[in-house]
């Protein structure tokens, strides 16, 4: 990806951006224009998603006093701006069909006017758009202009999620781990310990990389002891920290090596494991099943000899969507 990014850079064409959120569109973004010719001039930034139609339009394309009440004096809009640079226009799927169009004047003929204006205003901008949206279904559908979308998509880059680039998430864990020690003033991060990189791994990740940052900053600040490897990696801040390996459930039954037997042993030993895993995964089944290296039906079956733990889980009453028969 980062290859085609590079490739792409050089060429004065717009750029489709495609990826979830948190996967790092705005700095794609910015690699596309710091590697272009055109890296000295400027490069300016907008979130279509983040203002009204109104607003938006006054935004991209600037007004002249008088056009609305609230203009009292004439106004640059962004590509004036971005004139000779490069314009970043971050969620384009949430722009209205009234700026599609007149974004699509402006990227063809580099030519528009401020609200309220008579005057044609001449540009030279390079757009790169982003969007987490499925724009060619949206063009079908009617919803988005197919024009716009061939002249956005001279080429696109599809950032790939946090999950399919497995052989990243620790680096980038390590990274973010170590400049939040720093950032805290501490001496050295002291690194993962088994259970917390069992713990990345298992997570699905939905935020990707943010999600990812926000979640070893957040462990790595609560360390109660920065000497030590980092055992508990706290993915949601509204609920507990992921247990290490070694740490009881309050979910799980006693499992004492004195049992009875050894098959009592092995099934209270089995409930802990379960309850560990599902506590760490915030009860996401499929996420346990990975934790423990089985497959998901194998999970299942294993849930099913131990109730105590069913009815610990809130999708235990059938209205989850992994909650077992």
């Amino acid at each position: 990806m980062l290859a085609h990014v590079s490739r792409l850079a050089p060429l004065d064409r717009p750029v489709l951006v495609v990826g979830e959120r948190g996967t790092g569109k705005e700095l794609i973004a910015a690699r596309l224009a710091y590697l272009s010719p055109r890296w000295d001039r400027p490069f300016i930034t907008l979130n279509c998603a983040a203002l009204p139609e109104g607003l938006l339009d006054a935004e991209l394309f600037g007004h002249e006093a008088g056009a609305f009440t609230s203009a009292t004096r004439r106004r640059a809009g962004r590509f004036e701006a971005a004139d000779g640079g490069s314009l970043f226009l971050d969620e384009i799927a949430t722009a209205t069909a009234a700026v599609q169009e007149k974004l699509l004047r402006a990227i063809e003929y580099g030519a528009f006017s401020r609200i309220g204006g008579n005057e044609t205003i001449s540009v030279d901008v390079r757009v790169i758009a982003a969007t987490n949206a499925d724009l060619p279904a949206l063009a079908a559908a009617g919803r988005f202009r197919a024009d716009l979308l061939d002249r956005l998509a001279f080429d696109v880059v599809r950032l790939p999620p946090l999950r399919e680039r497995g052989e990243d998430l620790v680096l980038l864990a390590e990274h973010f781990a170590t400049r939040m020690t720093a950032v805290l003033g501490r001496d050295y991060f002291a690194g993962f310990a088994p259970a917390a990189l069992a713990a990345l791994r298992a997570w699905p990740w939905p935020g990707n990389v943010r999600e990812l940052r926000n979640a070893v900053e957040r462990s790595v600040a609560r360390l109660a002891d920065p000497t030590r490897p980092l055992t508990a990696l706290v993915i949601d801040p509204f609920g507990p920290a992921a247990p290490s390996a070694s740490a009881p459930s309050a979910l799980a039954p006693s499992a004492p090596l004195g049992a009875a037997s050894l098959p009592e042993a092995e099934h209270a030993l089995e409930a802990r494991m379960l309850a560990e895993a599902l506590a760490a995964t915030r009860f996401n089944q499929r996420a346990a099943a990975a934790r423990l290296g089985l497959g998901y039906d194998q999970f299942r079956r294993r849930l099913r000899a131990h109730p105590a733990l069913r009815r610990g889980d809130p999708s235990a009453g059938g209205t989850g969507r992994d909650s077992p028969p």
